[in-house]
């Protein structure tokens, strides 16, 4: 069954020398449970994230979560703690090997919402390209809750 969510992302990048750079978006979206394959979570990107015209979908698995956008941006990050996963990020400019190296990674996300938290190490065509963090807390919509 799917509903109406609330979904509540922040997502934090730090990369040596420099101050971390943190991200903040709340927006709607749906919730599906899907049984024994999980949770998936989708929305439509918006002008503030840069990626508008893209539906970005989050499948929560017990030991895998996978983040896949279509459309004016193309890609598919897999973070499976203790894994390291490639895959190719196609942008309007070009296409760039990613890898994923995900260190740690917390889902207490059901049907009726909850948190996800992340924390990996991103390669951009085989070279480091930050420690990164992102939280997703998600609530169903008109539950009143705000977002943590």
């Amino acid at each position: 069954m799917e509903h109406d969510v609330i979904i509540s992302i922040r997502g934090k990048q730090s990369f040596p020398q420099s101050r971390p750079e943190i991200i903040e978006l709340v927006t709607e979206g749906k919730l599906e449970d899907l049984g024994d394959q999980g949770i998936s979570l989708s929305y439509q990107e918006s002008p503030v994230t840069g990626l508008e015209g893209t539906l970005t979908t989050i499948q929560v698995e017990p030991r895998r979560v996978t983040l896949q956008r279509v459309g004016a941006v193309n890609s598919q990050m897999v973070f499976e703690e203790g894994r390291r996963h490639l895959s190719m990020y196609n942008t309007p400019y070009g296409a760039l090997s990613i890898g994923v190296n995900t260190r740690k990674m917390r889902s207490s996300l059901d049907s009726r919402g909850g948190d996800v938290t992340i924390y990996y190490a991103l390669e951009i065509e085989h070279g480091q390209a930050g420690q990164n963090m992102f939280h997703i807390h998600v609530r169903r919509a008109g539950s009143g809750r705000l977002p943590q």
